[in-house]
């Protein structure tokens, strides 16, 4: 049985992207089950005004899982307001149910993907952020960096916050964001980017003293082979351990 928790630098940044992959990969070359945790997400409304299909419900959908949303996804949050803040005026989170969720899961499946909420330095209580968590529950963890001009900044900050934190980072993946979350309408930012990302990813080795282990390039979120694609091209053997040899094997 392996655990994997998919982390961020923020939110938005691929952590759904990159699980997706790694889930439409298992899928495609691997017999037996795997589960999907979200511990916490929170409602959103569509453009149109209307509750916008949450990430619990699109993993259900999109890989057919047997889990119910609410294991998927333990507590669902009413906005966007940080965890603790909430808190102050509503039930506190319940750790100890999460926990619960997590080894039940992990008594059911071979791979359990868990995503990570918000950034590992997300507040989840006034003393603790999600980099904490990762440690108290010692979960290997990948950390998924977008591709945008500050990515250099962003990935030696937060591996600076897990080293502080002691958690077990695997290393790092980088993602290509949606060209609607740019702001680059002749898109000669993401050319710049595009020229520089070696360089950028032998800084962040140096930096860090963590591999990069992959780039998902941007794709269509709901398309499996695409997803599945993405995946074959991460360093698989680093972040599960015998995931790329069932390629080969199937």
């Amino acid at each position: 049985m392996q655990t994997l928790l998919i982390a961020g630098t923020s939110a938005q940044v691929g952590k759904t992207v990159v699980l997706s992959a790694l889930m439409a990969y298992w899928q495609r070359y691997k017999t037996s089950s795997a589960g999907v945790i979200k511990p916490l997400d929170f409602e959103r409304l569509s453009q149109r005004s209307e509750p916008a299909e949450l990430d619990c419900e699109r993993f259900k959908r999109l890989f057919n899982l047997a889990q119910p949303v609410r294991e998927i996804t333990p507590v669902l949050l009413r906005s966007a307001v940080l965890p603790p803040i909430e808190a102050t005026t509503g039930d506190p989170i319940d750790f100890e149910q999460l926990w619960q969720t997590l080894q039940q899961s992990q008594q059911r499946h071979e791979l359990v993907l868990l995503e990570a909420f918000g950034g590992l330095g997300t507040p989840l209580t006034f003393e603790t952020t999600m980099a904490d968590l990762a440690w108290d529950w010692r979960i290997p963890t990948v950390l998924v960096v977008p591709v945008q001009p500050n990515l250099v900044a962003d990935a030696v900050t937060n591996v600076a916050l897990a080293n502080q934190s002691r958690l077990h980072l695997k290393g790092i993946i980088l993602n290509e964001l949606p060209r609607t979350a740019r702001a680059d309408p002749d898109n000669q930012a993401d050319r710049d980017l595009q020229e520089d990302l070696q360089d950028s990813i032998e800084l962040i080795q140096s930096l860090t003293r963590k591999p990069v282990l992959g780039y998902i390039p941007r794709l269509d979120p709901n398309s499996l082979p695409q997803l599945t694609r993405a995946a074959a091209g991460l360093a698989l053997e680093q972040i599960l351990p015998g995931l790329e040899l069932l390629r080969s094997s199937a």
